[in-house]
């Protein structure tokens, strides 16, 4: 599986560069290198590295979490008691594996996309949301393939396009 050939090969280094570049996507070399407590050039290279084997992409700027091992993808909507809506947040906000959590109309009242290194993980982390005061109830989808990942430039695109147009 490639998400753990990569995350055997990470070490403290790379994730404190990983975390810097999260922190703050615009930071610079050196103050990744500062961060990481390693010379420029070592800093340099670990992010040209990272970019090549895929953890980090879109420029080096995001990293691919499947490919640090975290590729399980589910989609979690949770009936909450309304009363308990802002505890069950701040519980959601302490599990690492929540990567997103939004308030929903229709069925459920919150929807969560979490991530897991494999099954049994998934299995653990779902078990938390449940211990959570005010979780009534879980419903969880598994994502088999992603077809069209987050994006913004199409539209930005045709923002632009109609700003340049005068439409």
């Amino acid at each position: 599986m490639m998400g753990d050939d990569h995350l055997n090969n990470l070490d403290a280094t790379d994730l404190k560069i990983l975390l810097s570049l999260i922190r703050d996507p615009r930071m610079q070399i050196a103050d990744i290198s500062e961060a990481a407590g390693v010379a420029r050039n070592t800093a340099q290279s670990r992010v040209r590295r990272l970019i090549r084997t895929g953890v980090l992409r879109s420029g080096g700027r995001e990293v691919d979490l499947e490919a640090v091992g975290y590729d399980v993808v589910a989609f979690v909507t949770i009936e909450v008691s309304h009363r308990e809506l802002d505890g069950v947040v701040a519980a959601l906000r302490l599990i690492p594996q929540v990567l997103e959590v939004h308030e929903i109309s229709g069925r459920g009242d919150v929807w969560c996309r979490v991530v897991a290194t494999d099954t049994h993980n998934l299995q653990s982390s779902l078990r938390q949301v449940l211990r959570i005061k005010g979780v009534i109830r879980t419903e969880t989808v598994l994502a088999l393939h992603t077809h069209i990942p987050y994006r913004t430039e199409p539209l930005i695109s045709g923002l632009s396009n109609a700003a340049s147009t005068g439409r």
